[in-house]
């Protein structure tokens, strides 16, 4: 439903938005731990799923914001998203 809200029905799924971030994050040299507990994976083990949240905390503010500064860039035209 949320899609449909949004204008991307049958364009987009929520988990193709996830996976679009994750794949451009990897891209660009970030952690994997940071962008998987970031994207809320579940890890495998139930106790490390219980307290994770907290883990890369300063270096996963830092990631988001560099995300953020790139989706703001593409409506601007600058497709450029570079790991500062």
């Amino acid at each position: 439903m949320c899609n449909r809200i949004m204008g991307y029905n049958g364009k987009m799924t929520g988990h193709g938005f996830r996976g679009l971030a994750s794949t451009i994050l990897h891209e660009q040299g970030y952690m994997h731990d940071a962008i998987e507990i970031q994207l809320a994976h579940r890890v495998s083990n139930a106790v490390s799923q219980a307290y994770n949240h907290a883990q890369h905390l300063d270096y996963r503010i830092k990631m988001m914001q560099d995300w953020s500064d790139f989706i703001d860039s593409l409506r601007g035209g600058n497709h450029v998203f570079t790991k500062s």
